[in-house]
């Protein structure tokens, strides 16, 4: 599951008249967490323990986390404001399990598939925060208004538009996870694979 907060920072000033431009930069970066156990029973309760927490009482498997930035360049003209540029960023760090003990080849075969699908399944959030990115971008394009001289009307109409676009891609991060996590799911296979002896 993911966690996103979105911040908009504002780049002030005059630039020259030029279509609408965005350039959006990713940034990834992986942690783990170390899990002991010799057989498969042993390494899901570790992940239960140690896992990354999602909300108060629950703790994940894995996790992707992101969070979203934008600045923002304007034009100025005759007291109308357009938007001349948009630069996002999407920092995206995932978490996973690491086993810290040596296993018999036999978990290590499953371990490797077990871990090989929640890979897929936290990969999959990812691709979905890089959509959302994209488009983001594409909703800012052509993004102007009249008398707006200071461009705070140009700046909501931003605002409104990535939330609304967050909105949509957070609903499909949701439905995704309840897809997975569902018994009979994806999840609960991979777990089944990990724990049979």
């Amino acid at each position: 599951m993911n966690k996103v907060a979105l911040a908009v920072a504002l780049g002030a000033g005059v630039v020259l008249a030029a279509p609408a431009q965005a350039d959006t930069k990713v940034e990834t970066k992986t942690k783990t967490y170390s899990i002991s156990g010799k057989t498969g029973e042993a390494l899901v309760a570790a992940m239960d323990r140690k896992g990354p927490r999602q909300g108060f009482t629950t703790r994940a498997i894995a996790q992707t986390k992101y969070t979203v930035g934008w600045k923002f360049e304007w034009e100025t003209r005759n007291g109308s404001c357009r938007l001349a540029k948009a630069d996002g960023l999407l920092n995206m760090t995932y978490t996973y399990p690491k086993i810290a003990n040596d296993v018999s080849p036999d978990l290590q075969r499953r371990w490797s598939k077990f871990f090989s699908g929640v890979k897929t399944h936290e990969e999959h959030h990812g691709a979905l925060a890089q959509q959302m990115m994209r488009t983001a971008e594409k909703s800012l394009i052509g993004l102007s208004s009249r008398d707006d001289p200071k461009c705070k009307k140009t700046l909501a109409a931003a605002q409104r538009k990535i939330s609304a676009v967050y909105a949509k891609y957070e609903a499909q991060q949701v439905r995704f996870d309840k897809v997975e996590h569902r018994e009979g799911g994806n999840v609960h296979h991979l777990i089944g694979g990990l724990v049979r002896d």
